[in-house]
């Protein structure tokens, strides 16, 4: 069980690393890319896995060192913090462009239509993107104080 643990980690902390790398990418190129919510989806499911793993292996008597536990918490803490504001973007942009709701967006000519979605999905993949190398840094440290 031990090494399911291991192997789980190891692909979390890769594909949240590829995702955090390519959602930077697409950022600042401003592309948007389908591939990059696969990706961030993914490495969600697999931090999951790993924390529900971690659960039963102590539920079963392993005793991990206590920053061991620590860091293999809180990137489902910072996942769920990037999703709410990842959530809070569209509304930011809106109220910069002196919208008050995508009815307003709706009224505007398609091209001015498209550039609000494409700054509301840069802003989006942006702070997950941010989320993601956030979250890699703590599966890192996890895996060293794994003891």
């Amino acid at each position: 069980m031990k090494q399911v643990h291991v192997a789980v980690g190891v692909l979390a902390i890769a594909a949240t690393g590829a995702t955090g790398l390519w959602g930077a990418w697409c950022w600042w190129r401003v592309r948007t890319s389908v591939w990059f919510w696969r990706l961030l989806r993914a490495g969600q499911a697999l931090i999951v896995l790993q924390a529900l793993l971690g659960g039963v292996l102590v539920l079963i008597g392993h005793k991990p060192p206590g920053l061991h536990v620590l860091y293999g918490v809180l990137p489902l803490l910072v996942s769920f913090l990037g999703e709410q504001l990842r959530i809070g973007t569209a509304q930011t942009v809106l109220d910069g462009r002196g919208f008050s709701s995508a009815a307003d967006v709706a009224r505007l000519p398609e091209d001015e239509q498209r550039v609000v979605a494409l700054t509301i999905v840069q802003r989006e993949m942006g702070v997950m993107a941010l989320t993601a190398l956030v979250i890699v840094v703590l599966l890192a440290r996890a895996a060293m104080t794994a003891g």
